[in-house]
């Protein structure tokens, strides 16, 4: 999948999952076992006053931010604890506690050819999302779920602010790519990125 101007793909392996609060925060947490700068998390924080702020650590937040610029970057780690359906998830002020549901969908190791067209329109069609397309910084990118599964509790902290009761993601949080399911969700995926190379870095 390489051509003229495009670079060699690059891979992550892990999970998304997105909340939302009845206070009007959402979030998007990245867990990654695997990428490019090695195992990382973040978290991209959509505020009700509409600034998008992405939290993690400077190498992190450099490699994320430069697939999706947001208004703020914030070198604040992030933390993630998994045991069985429950999920952790810290940073300096942030505190996420969520309940996982049973798995409700499974799918097989499918080729990028399928997820940019045919998956791509029934993901469109059932959740409007995109399993395909490119960022706002040029990177092609494929989302290739493998098991999908509902965020069935939650309760969130900003220090001593609770955030409220687990509710629906308002559109649009304005990520990059595409928002995700409205419904709060956890996500196991492989992600292909395909960024486009500088004319200088061409002629190297």
């Amino acid at each position: 999948m390489k051509s003229s101007g495009t670079s060699e793909i690059e891979t992550l392996r892990g999970s998304i999952t997105s909340v939302g609060f009845a206070s009007g925060h959402r979030f998007v947490i990245g867990d990654w076992r695997r990428s490019p700068i090695g195992p990382f998390a973040d978290v991209m924080w959509a505020r009700p006053d509409g600034k998008r702020v992405l939290l993690g650590e400077a190498v992190t937040a450099a490699f994320v931010n430069s697939v999706y610029p947001l208004d703020e970057v914030r070198n604040d780690p992030v933390t993630t604890e998994r045991d069985g359906r429950s999920y952790t998830v810290q940073t300096g002020e942030l505190q996420l506690h969520m309940r996982i549901g049973l798995a409700g969908l499974s799918l097989p190791p499918r080729p990028r050819c399928f997820t940019a067209t045919v998956e791509n329109w029934c993901a469109r069609k059932l959740l409007d999302v995109h399993t395909y397309g490119t960022s706002p910084t040029g990177v092609v990118e494929w989302y290739r779920t493998r098991t999908a599964r509902r965020v069935i509790a939650a309760t969130a902290g900003l220090g001593s602010t609770d955030l409220g009761e687990l509710a629906q993601l308002d559109r649009p949080l304005g990520f990059g790519l595409t928002d995700p399911p409205r419904q709060p969700s956890h996500v196991r995926l492989r992600v292909d990125l395909q960024r486009t190379l500088s004319p200088d870095r061409m002629s190297e």
